[in-house]
């Protein structure tokens, strides 16, 4: 029997970021990383490498230390 790979994916409110960079230090898998663009805040929020691809392209296992060390609780994570 074939065991399914774990796949997830995040969601980060860039408006809410304040551009601490915790959640870009802690991830596994270097997905997290910062944007070239202030938000109307004027910080650099961080930004998701596989924001845009389909899940099943994810390398993303939605370990969810990036939601955990969040001090300001923008990100969610979801698994499946």
């Amino acid at each position: 029997m074939a065991t399914k790979s774990k796949r997830g994916s995040i969601r980060i409110d860039r408006e809410l970021c304040k551009g601490c960079y915790l959640c870009e230090s802690v991830c596994p898998l270097g997905l997290i990383s910062v944007s070239d663009t202030l938000n109307q805040k004027g910080y650099y929020p961080v930004h998701y490498s596989e924001e845009d691809i389909p899940i099943e392209g994810h390398q993303c296992k939605a370990c969810a230390l990036c939601a955990i060390v969040c001090p300001d609780i923008v990100i969610e994570v979801y698994r499946g």
